[in-house]
């Protein structure tokens, strides 16, 4: 028995998942599939010794009321029983260089941020300024970035870069180097990269910034829920392994690993692009197009220690440490050299239920190059595949775990001594749970020399298939979320989507 839909996304990341919402919340038959034990994608979260563990999502931003994330959300009607806990307003990150012990703070709100750096640098108060202003300016040429307006790129705007764009601002290494310090979210390149990438990655948490409770899955299953309640299907374990074309070139349906046929009248690919292109076949590509998607360089992975803390014995500290082995590691903080791994390290921490002045776990996190783990890669190991790697690559994350607390300490004498138990995950870890190539963090390297090279239309040459996700575009919460309404907005029309965001809008102000 083939079922028909109107609409079936393959892939459950926020991607997919929001995009299924905005067309079931019209009214159209919707049916999701998902080929892990979770949903979810990079908001997937584990749980060890009781606690929940974030795999991808640390924090957000943008969600205070009015804000555009907050905004969308509300749209999505989730935000309302999203729980969540501002971090520290005058310090959500904390940037530290070598052995210093100072910690450079980025505050939430703009003239917050700017006087918690200016007592750092006193003669920088206009400099710190400006930067607010430029990169508020830079992020409002964004179609969708204030959910309804601009609907065309200001190209100019792409090919600033943030090196040039950072120089530019200040003369001060030092304050350099702190501006860029939380670029771990953008994949630590501050030298070739777009600036447009670190305005919008580093707007919205100055705007605001938050920690989810219970880890970033609850927006899965918010959106789950959201999901079931206009009537659209949602299945695991359904990998998706061919797709039917008709006679008339025209794909039909899809077939999975499990042998069940799903038809639709359209189709959302929200895979890794590489994946989605070998199910799509190299005839049904422009061969130009398959070249530059295949010519693309995929963003770092990493490498992830989950520290299980003693009850009531580290205190709890709630905002993010970046920290770095010297100011100019800032720039390219990606390439690391592996006898002095971790060079650069970003450290979080989980408070209490019972006891909140205590920390419960710490999450480290490093840059790791998939070659690191390449001996392994025909190896696949998941909750709905199980298969172990083996005692060398067990010894692997050992000595890496080892590393990662050695470096730790370093800040935090004796830590050691709080630390119940030790967890890790590798990019094969990311590759195999997530479906990201190679494992990487955030899709692919942009670059402001070339900045349209890796922007991908969510239009693809098949008239029914659509392209979303963190390959398409933009990473992160934000720039996921921005890209299904752009992608939903191919299939209903901009007009729809706008009139639909506007309403929202305007029942929310009026409250």
């Amino acid at each position: 028995m083939k079922k028909e839909y109107d609409i079936l996304v393959i892939g459950s990341g926020l991607g997919g998942l929001v995009s299924a919402l905005i067309l079931a919340k019209e009214g159209l038959k919707v049916c999701v599939l998902e080929k892990n034990n979770q949903y979810g994608g990079n908001l997937q979260t584990f749980s060890r010794d009781k606690l929940i563990f974030d795999t991808g999502v640390h924090y957000l931003g943008g969600l205070s009321k009015g804000q555009n994330l907050h905004r969308f959300f509300s749209y999505l009607e989730i935000m309302d029983d999203l729980e969540l806990h501002k971090m520290n307003e005058d310090g959500y990150d904390r940037i530290s260089f070598g052995e210093e012990s100072i910690e450079y703070p980025h505050a939430q709100g703009y003239e917050n941020f700017v006087e918690q750096l200016t007592a750092h640098f006193p003669n920088e108060k206009q400099n710190l300024e400006s930067y607010c202003e430029e990169i508020q300016y830079v992020c409002a040429q964004f179609p969708r970035y204030q959910v309804v307006g601009k609907d065309s790129y200001n190209e100019e705007i792409l090919h600033l870069n943030t090196k040039r764009f950072i120089e530019s601002v200040t003369q001060d290494k030092k304050l350099q180097a702190v501006l860029l310090g939380s670029n771990f979210l953008y994949g630590g390149d501050s030298e070739n990269i777009p600036f447009y990438v670190h305005a919008l990655t580093v707007n919205s948490y100055i705007q605001s910034a938050y920690k989810c409770v219970k880890g970033g899955s609850q927006i899965t299953k918010l959106l789950i829920k959201k999901l079931r309640q206009y009537g659209a299907e949602v299945h695991k374990h359904s990998e998706v392994s061919e797709f039917v074309f008709n006679e008339n070139n025209v794909l039909s349906s899809v077939k999975t690993k499990e042998g069940k046929e799903y038809a639709a009248k359209k189709f959302i690919s929200n895979i890794e692009i590489r994946s989605a292109m070998k199910l799509m076949g190299e005839d049904r590509l422009r061969k130009s197009f398959s070249n530059r998607v295949m010519s693309w360089e995929p963003v770092s992975s990493c490498f992830s220690v989950y520290l299980v803390l003693k009850p009531q014995s580290f205190p709890n500290f709630n905002y993010n440490i970046y920290h770095y082995s010297s100011e100019e590691m800032v720039w390219n903080a990606f390439r690391y050299r592996k006898e002095s791994w971790p060079e650069t390290y970003m450290l979080s921490s989980t408070q209490s239920k019972h006891h909140p002045d205590y920390a419960e776990s710490l999450t480290a996190i490093s840059y790791m190059d998939f070659d690191e783990v390449k001996s392994w890669e025909k190896t696949i190991n998941t909750v709905a595949e199980e298969h172990e790697r083996g005692l060398k690559y067990e010894e692997f994350k050992l000595e890496k775990a080892e590393k990662m607390i050695s470096a730790l300490e370093k800040k935090i004498p004796n830590l050691r001594h709080s630390i119940k138990s030790i967890y890790t995950s590798s990019p094969l870890s990311y590759r195999d749970y997530i479906g990201s190539f190679e494992g990487n963090m955030y899709g692919y390297m942009k670059n402001s020399d070339n900045p349209l090279k890796t922007m991908v239309s969510p239009r693809t040459k098949t008239d029914n298939l659509f392209l979303t996700g963190q390959s398409v575009n933009m990473h992160g919460i934000l720039g996921v979320t921005i890209g299904a309404f752009n992608t939903c907005a191919e299939i209903l029309g901009k007009e729809t989507i706008d009139d639909r965001l506007k309403q929202m809008i305007n029942i929310n102000e009026n409250k």
